[in-house]
């Protein structure tokens, strides 16, 4: 069985993301989780199919990031573990994500 270890940031990330979403069509904010729980339960059975992040901040060590199916632009930050993952963020591609993760 694998684990998804959600990070209090991400479950905030999630939230905001929905919320945000939801204002124009309460729909979209519920495709938008479920959506994003479908990219976890994917990531969490193959660890390493996403993306490394490349950079120099200590607190990116290791990390990898994903697409969400159907809001390609909301990223899945991430860490591949033994038995799962341990989402780290969730994030719009249009953010400054360095300096979030600086």
């Amino acid at each position: 069985m694998t684990r998804i270890i959600k990070r209090a940031a991400a479950g905030q990330d999630l939230d905001e993301q929905a919320a945000f979403m939801g204002q124009d069509s309460p729909h979209a904010g519920i495709r938008f989780l479920e959506a994003a729980d479908h990219a976890f339960e994917l990531l969490a059975s193959m660890p390493e199919m996403g993306s490394a992040w490349e950079s120099d901040k200590p607190a990116c060590a290791g990390l990898r990031f994903w697409p969400i199916r159907g809001f390609e632009k909301h990223l899945i930050f991430y860490r591949p573990l033994e038995d799962g993952i341990e989402v780290v963020r969730v994030l719009h591609a249009a953010r400054d994500i360095e300096s979030i993760f600086g």
